[in-house]
């Protein structure tokens, strides 16, 4: 099969399209035949070598964590999931035609390809930081506010409309380009950076209960000061959050898979989906990494197969 692979860590030049064999579902497992494979931080963290201490890989390796598509192969154990039915979920090596998913849902008919193959990992990370807050599916969230920080990327995104289906009021931050858009889901929206405090309670003058941190460093004690506590605010992309008392979530406590069903079954009610910001040929695999290390991406970057 064709797949996405790198030899060497290094810029996006090190990825070429290769031919290697076929994986196979293990117990527990389905294979898919990919038809689109979302593209994440991670993934060009990993390619560059900036992970190795913390995820180390064996090489050569194929990117990606997520796809989705249509299963051609069932593990032993599995059930409910048949040969042909078209799912999305998170996967191994997913650059590539053919990947294997250990957790999936079933992928709506109001979710494009190229949706639900950016869908997954938002989903998950983001509904894991929301059930560290008190944000759970079920939860008692009604009238709550959530403060999302970097609301614009995929797992803003995710954050901001699974925190509304749970119940809760969304202010995200993002650039003016994507403001609007963060209305258009029902959230507030305002500028991040400088001067947040002041502009987020002009919004919220009752308080901001919990804050989730998905963009990068600087903004923490800010969303402190905003919530009350340390305890309220979660974050998943500034590693600094040891340093002011704030969780950091990693996936090491506990993964939130059972959101990929919840996130499958709001998308089909119209109450969720996933902006593409690009979508590319598996091919330019390395164009979509160059874009994603930028950081200013409205929320999934995609590659997909026809």
């Amino acid at each position: 099969m064709k797949a996405m692979s790198f030899a060497q860590t290094g810029g996006p030049e090190v990825l070429h399209l290769v031919d290697v064999s076929q994986p196979h579902a293990g117990p527990g497992q389905i294979r898919i035949a990919v038809r689109a494979a979302g593209v994440n931080p991670v993934d060009w963290k990993i390619r560059n070598g900036s992970t190795l201490r913390t995820i180390p890989v064996a090489l050569p390796h194929i990117p990606g964590m997520e796809a989705a598509g249509v299963v051609d192969e069932v593990g032993a154990g599995v059930e409910g999931v048949a040969v042909g039915d078209e799912v999305f979920g998170a996967a191994q090596s997913a650059s590539a035609e053919y990947a294997v998913l250990d957790e999936w849902a079933p992928k709506p008919p109001e979710l494009t390809w190229a949706q639900a193959g950016g869908l997954a990992m938002a989903v998950e990370t983001a509904a894991r930081g929301l059930d560290l807050l008190g944000l759970s599916a079920g939860s008692a969230s009604a009238g709550r506010t959530l403060l999302v920080n970097g609301a614009a990327g995929g797992v803003g995104l995710a954050a901001v409309q699974l925190a509304q289906a749970r119940g809760a009021r969304v202010i995200g931050t993002a650039g003016r380009d994507n403001q609007e858009y963060l209305r258009s889901l029902g959230a507030a929206a305002t500028d991040y950076g400088p001067g947040l405090v002041e502009r987020v309670r002009a919004l919220a003058p009752d308080g901001v209960d919990a804050a989730l941190a998905v963009s990068g460093e600087g903004a923490l004690p800010d969303l402190i000061a905003l919530t009350g506590s340390p305890d309220r605010v979660v974050s998943i992309g500034d590693v600094t959050a040891a340093d002011h008392g704030v969780v950091f979530t990693t996936g090491a406590e506990g993964r939130a898979f059972y959101s990929l069903r919840e996130a499958a079954t709001l998308a089909a009610a119209g109450r969720l989906t996933m902006a593409v910001a690009r979508a590319l040929p598996l091919a330019e695999l390395g164009e979509a990494h160059r874009i994603s290390e930028t950081g200013h991406v409205r929320g999934k970057l995609v590659v997909v197969l026809d």
